[in-house]
């Protein structure tokens, strides 16, 4: 009864405040607050992003800055694969690190491109080399064999008076019929037939001994004359090239851009005509490079037989004595098929994937939304656009391994065509016309048994021309001549649509997304 009157205790652990609040001040009994303003109780410390410092002597804490969160960071450039090369530091680029860079992609490209060198030379040599449809049918080396039926009747008195100046190491039965070489006035052997072993020159291989690019590739690392080093002829130039063409394409093809759509949205299509000038001017600039690696790659690996000791040196040489800048430009034999050849590439692997792409499913399909289909796009679009490329490619090597002005004919490690080609149409005509395609050419050697019976070899001859017009059709056209190299070519586009289809599901933007 007496604690009635009596005001409760405030706990220890309740601030003063509260128990202010919750108690009254001159009140027996519990009254509540008129405002909420005296509830709010100021943060000990704010969030903080930097590092704690010591507590070396009392003062009233600073205010902390306030961080400001972004949806994405700033775009980096193409710095983002070494974020020590950014532009955006003050202290600028580091030369050291950027030489570093720059070197190692040069050492990958270098790599990447001595691993396909042999079967780019295998294919430029089967490209050039001239395999004329009588390849196969050299002057007939007739070997006589009698028959052993006759033998009784051809042993005479004779015959037994010569055995005794014969040669005991020959066969008494099989007669050689040799006729003699022709010679020209200087007294040279006139060769009648490019497989003829004895007038082949030493730096030839023989023609018809490859029937692919891999049968080629052995060929050439087999020979006596060329060996596995040569597969590798030409690789600084090709190096030097695929370099200078990946980095000028873009470039020209922003500027081009830029010049005719200035305002254009980087996220808008840009019509076709824009990369396939840029290719075409990029290819233009280019194609003295291409026709020096041409050259260094059919010319024979001998050193005796070396027209040009290197990349420097024939340029040199082709400024000299094939007229000069507007030659190696402006000539029609390397500007026309240079045009035709950087004006197709870019139409076929640009147009022809969307073309077929619409085919399948729409004009909805595209490499983002539907990447399987796209790819398999590409590949047919790849193997149609070869066997209108493959040609063109073809007749501008031939044309490139032909010389020009004063300069002495090139003394390649395959067959050339003895008489100069005039012109893309021209070569053409003469491939389709004058060559074979039945690669590899066997030569058979012809036996004729010599009987008492005419009757009986007339019929072993007209046998013998029977079997020879049973041949392949190949034999008669040169149409397969264009097109060497297409199954590699086949090959590679199937692996590269692989691979991508494999690593294709791996996700490349690492940046921040938004929530």
């Amino acid at each position: 009864m007496g604690s009635i009157g009596r005001a409760p205790r405030c706990p220890w652990w309740k601030s003063y405040k509260y128990c202010t609040i919750l108690l009254g001040s001159n009140s027996n009994v519990m009254t509540t607050p008129s405002s909420l303003r005296d509830l709010y109780i100021d943060p000990s410390s704010a969030w903080s992003f930097l590092p704690p410092q010591p507590n070396t002597a009392v003062s009233p804490p600073s205010p902390a800055p306030v961080h400001q969160w972004s949806a994405r960071p700033s775009h980096n450039s193409i710095f983002d694969l070494s974020p020590s090369l950014d532009l955006s530091e003050p202290s600028g680029i580091n030369a050291s690190k950027l030489l570093k860079a720059f070197a190692a992609s040069a050492v990958l490209q270098y790599t990447s491109t001595a691993i396909v060198m042999p079967w780019e030379v295998g294919k430029l040599l089967l490209q050039v080399q001239w395999v004329p449809r009588d390849a196969g049918d050299p002057e007939p080396l007739n070997v006589s064999v009698v028959d052993e039926d006759h033998d009784d009747a051809l042993s005479d008195s004779s015959n037994d008076n010569d055995s005794y100046f014969a040669d005991p190491s020959a066969s008494p039965s099989t007669y050689h019929r040799t006729t003699r070489a022709k010679t020209d006035e200087q007294g040279y052997v006139i060769r009648r037939s490019v497989l003829e072993e004895g007038t082949r020159p030493e730096y030839i291989i023989p023609v018809g001994s490859a029937v692919g690019v891999w049968g080629m590739i052995k060929r050439v690392g087999r020979f006596r004359a060329e060996g596995w080093l040569a597969l590798w002829k030409g690789l600084l130039t090709s190096c030097v090239t695929e370099i200078l063409s990946s980095t000028l394409q873009p470039l020209i093809n922003g500027l081009l851009q830029s010049i005719f759509f200035p305002s254009m949205s980087p996220f808008q299509q840009p019509p076709i005509l824009l990369p396939v000038t840029s290719h075409l001017i990029t290819g233009f600039l280019l194609s003295p490079l291409d026709l020096i690696r041409t050259r260094l790659i059919v010319q024979s690996f001998t050193a005796r037989y070396k027209s040009y000791s290197g990349p420097i040196d024939t340029l040199r040489q082709i400024l000299r004595e094939e007229g000069g800048v507007k030659g190696i430009y402006l000539h029609p034999h390397l500007l026309i098929p240079t045009l035709l050849d950087n004006t197709l590439r870019p139409i076929v692997s640009l147009a022809l994937p969307s073309i077929i792409a619409s085919h399948f499913g729409g004009t909805h399909i595209t490499e983002d939304t539907h990447p399987i289909v796209w790819g398999i796009a590409e590949v047919c679009g790849s193997c149609i656009g070869l066997l209108v490329t493959l040609p063109i490619e073809t007749i501008r090597r031939r044309l490139q391994v032909q010389v020009r002005g004063s300069a002495k004919p090139l003394k390649a490690c395959v067959e050339l065509r003895p008489q100069p080609y005039n012109g893309v149409v021209d070569t053409l005509w003469h491939i389709l016309t004058e060559e074979r395609s039945d690669l590899p050419i066997t030569r058979s050697l012809r036996r004729r048994r010599m009987s008492t019976s005419k009757g009986k070899g007339k019929e072993e001859e007209e046998e013998e021309e029977e079997e020879h017009d049973g041949d392949s059709w190949l034999r008669n056209t040169g149409i397969g001549q264009l097109y060497r190299g297409l199954g590699m070519r086949l090959t590679a586009s199937v692996i590269v649509f692989v691979l991508a289809l494999i690593g294709g599901g791996e996700e490349t933007d690492g940046g921040w997304a938004e929530i």
